[in-house]
């Protein structure tokens, strides 16, 4: 009975253990300690360790970054990016030499014998440093804002035939990490406007572009339109409808918070104009229709244009009807799903055109 105890003892504890070891695999940043560093970091794979300790104002400072080093390489089963107590465990502390806090000490595969990191505090620079010692691809979160930086800066920036938004941001800022979430989301509004992009610059890694452009704070936000690739300060506000609003101004678009689009988008001024005398005038149809074919050939977007033309002709020859048949038809396209975002944008379009024709 006391050997049945004993085992039950002996299972329950390694339960505890599994679920404590899984806990610490689970996590991005493994936290070790001197019963399982040896375990863990053995020369099967590159490890980053930080020795850090709970009171140390560098090291709190360094944690949401770390963490972020960590997400980069979580599926990277090559990559063990880990942190220990050295303050709490002074034994490990003792072991590696550790005299001040942060201390991060990298083991390349293959040895237990680390390297001191020296490089930069962002996470950023750890990154690159790990890609470079250990030829690891970092998982990079899916992003509709452009990444700048000092090479690509003048070719995406100063293309003329592009408006560009770009946001100078500095990894440790507050502001900057408040904005992030926002930023996304206005990239993701416009991922379909090729010509109205929305980019972002670590100004403070890549100096050179920020002093070029006169950056002196973070986030420092400016609209490079197609005319004036000096770039202008925005100074809207900066939740998702003021740059939304902005956006749609500068760039001539009609995108909503969700990035649908409004029912302005696809129409032309002009066009709505003829659309109207077109319905109004129903013996001028055939003078309108020409008027309409004549202002195509001179029209700077004649995508636009031309399915104003489509539609006219096609009322001649179907009769009213045609308009609302065709505007059921679109409907069902845009509920049924399984259209791509292009697509559904094309779509949506033409619903707009069509419904200046409706009387």
């Amino acid at each position: 009975d006391h050997h049945v105890h004993q085992e039950e003892m002996v299972g329950l504890f390694t339960a505890q253990l599994f679920i404590l070891l899984l806990q610490q695999c689970s996590a991005n940043v493994v936290d070790l300690t001197h019963d399982n560093f040896d375990q863990f970091v053995n020369g099967d794979r590159h490890a980053l360790v930080e020795f850090f300790a709970p009171w140390c104002g560098h090291c709190k400072r360094l944690a949401p970054e770390y963490e972020q080093v960590g997400s980069a390489f979580a599926n990277d089963e090559n990559v063990l990016i880990a942190k220990v107590d050295a303050d709490g465990d002074k034994e490990l502390g003792s072991r590696f030499g550790i005299r001040g806090y942060p201390t991060l000490k990298f083991f390349p595969k293959g040895s237990t014998e680390p390297e001191d990191y020296q490089g930069g505090r962002t996470a950023s620079d750890i990154i690159k440093f790990i890609q470079e010692k250990s030829g690891a691809q970092p998982k990079k979160e899916r992003s509709d804002v452009v990444d700048l930086n000092s090479n690509n800066f003048d070719k995406i920036v100063l293309d003329t035939s592009k408006d560009v938004l770009v946001e100078f941001y500095a990894p440790w800022c507050g502001h900057c990490k408040a904005l992030a979430p926002t930023y996304e989301k206005l990239g993701t509004a416009f991922r379909n406007e090729k010509d109205c992009v929305i980019a972002r610059i670590d100004a403070d890694g890549h100096k050179d572009v920020g002093t070029k452009y006169g950056v002196t704070g973070f986030p420092t936000i400016k609209f490079f339109p197609k005319g004036n690739k000096e770039g202008e300060d925005y100074n809207a506000g900066r939740d998702l409808s003021h740059f939304i609003t902005f956006l749609n101004e500068r760039c001539g678009t009609d995108r909503t918070e969700d990035g649908a689009l409004g029912p302005n988008a696809g129409t032309d001024e002009k066009f709505n104009d003829l659309a109207r005398k077109f319905l109004e005038e129903e013996e001028e149809r055939e003078n309108i229709l020409n008027d309409a074919q004549q202002a195509l050939e001179e029209h700077p977007s004649p995508r636009t244009a031309s399915t104003y033309v489509k539609i006219m002709r096609m009322i001649k020859e179907k009769g009213a009807e045609f308009v609302s048949n065709e505007l059921a038809r679109l409907e069902r396209l845009i509920n049924g799903g399984a259209m791509s975002d292009e697509k559904i944008d094309e779509v949506q379009k033409r619903r707009n055109v069509l419904k200046k024709f409706e009387l």
